[in-house]
């Protein structure tokens, strides 16, 4: 087994990086400086869920505000999609799957390059 941070095997590291969403793979970013495979995750998971998240904080501040735009379904919608894809991503992760989303999983290996 290949042996990546903090002396964890590649494919856990790798699922961790979805674990907390954007938060771990900024971690791991910054921590992993040798396995792309693991760098290639932390990437791919805050392209994916960072935009999503700032998503759901300004559609709730509308939401929320003075302008009722009925936007609650929206807001559902996107949490349900980010669960599906949170779970998806850890165990293709953890399987040892390289499974890119679309356009983001492209960009993540371009960021790295």
């Amino acid at each position: 087994m290949v042996k990546a941070t903090f002396g964890l095997e590649e494919n856990v590291a790798s699922a961790l990086c979805y674990v907390l969403v954007w938060v771990t793979g900024i971690i791991f970013l910054l921590v992993e400086k040798e396995n792309k495979t693991v760098r290639f995750h932390a990437m791919q998971s805050i392209l994916t869920f960072l935009p999503l998240t700032i998503l759901i904080w300004i559609l709730s501040s509308l939401f929320f505000g003075v302008f009722y735009l009925g936007l609650w379904w929206i807001i559902s919608l996107i949490q349900l999609v980010m669960f599906v894809l949170w779970l998806f991503l850890m165990y293709e992760a953890y399987t040892g799957v390289k499974f890119k989303v679309p356009v983001v999983g492209d960009i993540a290996e371009n960021q790295l390059k």
